[in-house]
């Protein structure tokens, strides 16, 4: 049993998505982060860096903080979504990565700024909307040559997709990224990514273009 500690956030459904798509069974537990309870004693034991996802594994007592981790763990542990052969390995890893230094950090400025904070940083908002277009162009330019990411579909495009599904967040038009909406649409119909989009069961539904 997977004991998954989440909220609705990109990082949170990257993992709800991968414990659907894998088929582990799992209890959810919601840690609600607009009331602080990520600061609570009992999650910092799973989650030291007081920050959703978490997980433990009831398997043999790991517990793990860090989405990118716990992705990498669920496809080791299950032998799914991340193929090993060389150089795929590397290709996943390397679109990983990208996730986690690219549209992770800054489509999250680009909420902050534009979307909950409008007017407060001029500078700020036209940064980050100009590195939100330019990761949306590296994405786009990637699928153009590949159906997924990193060839077959794997836990390189379930990190990556939960934040491009805040696109009316990011004042990005998806006319201008057919590609990014072809892959974008593939995944949304998948019903483990249908599933573990609102695994917390509060009526979500996956936005469309």
């Amino acid at each position: 049993m997977i004991e998954f500690y989440t909220w609705t956030t990109p990082n949170g459904q990257k993992v709800s998505i991968m414990l659907e798509e894998v088929g582990l069974p799992y209890r959810v537990h919601a840690i609600d982060i607009t009331k602080d309870e990520q600061f609570a004693p009992a999650f910092l034991k799973v989650s030291p860096n007081n920050k959703i996802p978490a997980i433990v594994d009831t398997d043999n007592g790991l517990h793990l903080m860090e989405s990118g981790a716990i992705l990498m763990y669920l496809a080791e542990k299950t032998g799914k979504f991340w193929p090993q052969d060389f150089p795929t390995k590397w290709r996943v890893m390397e679109w990983l990565m990208w996730q986690m230094g690219g549209p992770g950090p800054f489509l999250g400025q680009v909420h902050h700024f534009v979307k909950f904070n409008p007017g407060k940083s001029v500078y700020a908002e036209e940064r980050y909307a100009k590195e939100a277009k330019r990761l949306w162009d590296v994405l786009d330019r990637r699928l153009a040559d590949s159906e997924y990411v990193a060839g077959d579909y794997s836990i390189a495009d379930i990190a990556i997709w939960p934040w491009i599904s805040r696109f009316e967040w990011q004042t990005v038009d998806f006319a201008d990224y057919p590609n990014v909406k072809r892959w974008y649409l593939a995944i949304a119909t998948r019903p483990a990514v249908q599933r573990g989009f609102d695994v917390l069961a509060h009526g979500r539904a996956i936005p469309m273009p």
